[in-house]
């Protein structure tokens, strides 16, 4: 079975040549996992009016508060014609505000308003109730979330 091909010789088999099912491929189990847990988060994050990209930048911005967009995308491997429109939103929402740089009005600099800080106590909960839909011991998220990373890394 082939999930990652590293074999840089010539394929001289059949059945050294690299699967094409579905189930054999890591990007699928990545893929479908990643679904499944933007499922999961919907439910959690529905009641605080967030989707999960916004949770992340909400996150994000409760880690360290009046960022830049491109500091925003860089820490969630996004660009900003990704990120521009999910602020927009989150703008209205009335959880963050997006001002101009007075030192470069092209740079947005993104802070979170009064809401957006007290949606921090209400998302508290959102770990824990994710971790135990996981159900998995500390310990094995842990060493998914590293091999994950590792992988991210790999292909960056």
């Amino acid at each position: 079975m082939y999930i990652l091909s590293m074999n840089t010789q010539p394929i001289t088999d059949e059945s050294d040549a690299p699967s094409l099912l579905l189930d054999e491929q890591l990007c699928f189990a990545v893929y479908s996992t990643s679904l499944a847990m933007n499922k999961v988060y919907r439910k959690l994050l529905g009641p605080l009016g967030l989707t999960y990209p916004q949770y992340l930048v909400m996150m994000v911005l409760w880690e360290r508060d009046s960022l830049s967009v491109s500091e925003i995308g860089a820490r969630l491997f996004l660009d900003s014609a990704t990120l521009t429109p999910l602020l927009k939103r989150m703008e209205a929402a009335g959880f963050i505000d997006r001002l101009r740089a007075a030192s470069d009005e092209r740079q947005v600099i993104v802070t979170l308003t009064d809401a957006g800080r007290v949606l921090r106590v209400r998302a508290a909960s959102v770990p824990q109730a994710a971790f135990c839909k996981a159900q998995c011991t500390r310990e094995e998220l842990t060493k998914i979330k590293r091999q994950l990373e590792a992988l991210r890394e790999s292909f960056g």
